[in-house]
């Protein structure tokens, strides 16, 4: 697959995935991390995406080592929808846009977990377009991924055609 050629091409140890479609900008004010109804989450179209994203994912032949997610409700909502197996939320890709996370804090956790990567470790980081971002220079449309490399920093972007 495309996704193949480009992971190799790279040496990508790392697959950042901004959520898929979740319609708005950052979250309502009475945002709650814990409680779903608070928050900004997937329409019919982005849990469609995200599936459609699971569907290609298992279509290649890469193994993922870890599968992490931010603990916002749209971004769990779509880890579940790639069906790609086991997870856990990360605190490391949580979204700082609005101040609900500081941005050092959050950063410093992301940076830590990267440096703990081999080139030999495949990592799939269901996460926010800012942290993407702010980690690789690239500012994702939801559902696309950036491929990166931790130890060399090169990155490419991809997105899934839907």
């Amino acid at each position: 697959s495309e996704l193949e050629i480009i992971k190799k091409n790279i040496s990508a140890n790392v697959i950042f995935l901004r959520h898929a479609l979740a319609p708005g900008v950052g979250d309502p004010e009475n945002f709650i991390k814990e409680d779903c109804s608070t928050q900004r989450n997937l329409s019919k179209k982005g849990r469609l995406q995200a599936r459609l994203i699971g569907n290609y994912l298992r279509s290649t032949n890469l193994q993922f080592s870890q599968i992490l997610t931010s603990e916002w409700c749209r971004c769990i909502d779509t880890t579940k929808e790639l069906n790609l197996g086991k997870w856990e939320t990360f605190s490391g890709l949580n979204s700082f846009f609005e101040g609900h996370e500081k941005k050092d804090k959050v950063m410093d956790k992301l940076r830590k977990k990267l440096d703990s990567l081999g080139h030999s470790d495949l990592v799939l980081l269901v996460t926010h377009q800012v942290v993407i971002l702010a980690q690789t220079g690239i500012a994702p449309k939801s559902g696309e991924m950036v491929l990166y490399n931790s130890i060399t920093k090169q990155k490419s972007r991809y997105m899934v055609a839907n």
